[in-house]
């Protein structure tokens, strides 16, 4: 099970975490969700939690007692514990960020708000993490993306392993087009070979579904890719079938496949 502790100023905006899987997950033991609204750690009479910033400037910067306090008092229930800061300094979230999070015990996020925060609140941080390259009102929405996608990677959440491990990015392409019935939808057929039984070539058809659109839609991603000697075959027909990878063809041909090992002769010189 995993631990999720919430620092917020507003835990009524974390509906979302009692709904749909999130909910069944929390329900079956497989994730606890706490929610701490730092506001309860203020000092002054009027629970401030944020004051203007040393030297001047817009806005108000939220002060370093009431998080160092909520922090303190979070008891320890295991020794790995990872503390997130939400902010738009730090490394953009993407699945792996998801994955490595996921074998954790125990996580905290952060959330901030106003202007931002008290430069001493990020030595509490082990890291500091963007949802993406802009500016939100504060960091509870992107905790709640971030904790969704955490938290389906957990085993038996999804109830089928296969289900996250399929998803797109979690294997670093774009997931292959699916369908349900009807087979033919206003003339809007399934692909015959979804309908063959034929599980190899099933297989193989999603493979290069997989690659076209991460080729098509997602460019950006092809640095990252890791091909497989099957993959190659796949690239070929692509490049025949649209133009487009054409201009890629230099990307990933220098990443042939390692030729294939001769054998070694039994026959011995005498």
């Amino acid at each position: 099970m995993i631990k999720i502790t919430i620092l917020t100023l507003f835990p009524e905006m974390f509906v979302p975490l009692n709904e749909s899987i999130l909910k069944r997950a929390q329900e079956a033991g497989l994730v606890e969700i706490n929610l701490v609204n730092f506001r309860d750690y203020a000092v002054s009479k009027h629970k401030n939690v944020d004051d203007v910033p040393y030297g001047g400037g817009a806005g108000m910067l939220l002060k370093p007692e009431p998080i160092f306090a909520a922090i303190r008092d979070l008891p320890q229930v295991s020794h790995d514990r990872k503390l997130i800061l939400m902010s738009p300094q730090g490394h953009v979230f993407h699945q792996k960020k998801a994955e490595e999070w996921s074998a954790h015990q125990e996580l905290v996020f952060m959330c901030g708000h106003y202007e931002g925060f008290d430069e001493r609140i990020r030595e509490l941080a082990d890291e500091e993490v963007s949802l993406g390259d802009y500016v939100l009102t504060g960091g509870e929405l992107a905790a709640m993306v971030m904790i969704d996608a955490v938290v389906r990677l957990i085993p038996g959440v999804l109830g089928e392993e296969v289900s996250a491990e399929e998803d797109s990015h979690s294997i670093g392409l774009l997931e292959y087009p699916q369908y349900t019935r009807p087979a033919d939808f206003e003339g809007r057929k399934v692909p015959e070979i979804l309908l063959s039984g034929h599980h190899a070539q099933i297989m193989r058809w999603r493979r290069k579904e997989s690659l076209r659109r991460t080729f098509l839609r997602r460019p950006d991603l092809i640095k990252n890719l890791e091909f497989s000697l099957e993959d190659y075959s796949l690239l070929e027909e692509l490049t025949l079938e649209h133009e487009e990878f054409a201009r890629w063809r230099t990307k990933w041909q220098h990443l042939s496949p390692p030729p294939k090992r001769q054998r070694r002769s039994s026959n011995r010189n005498k």
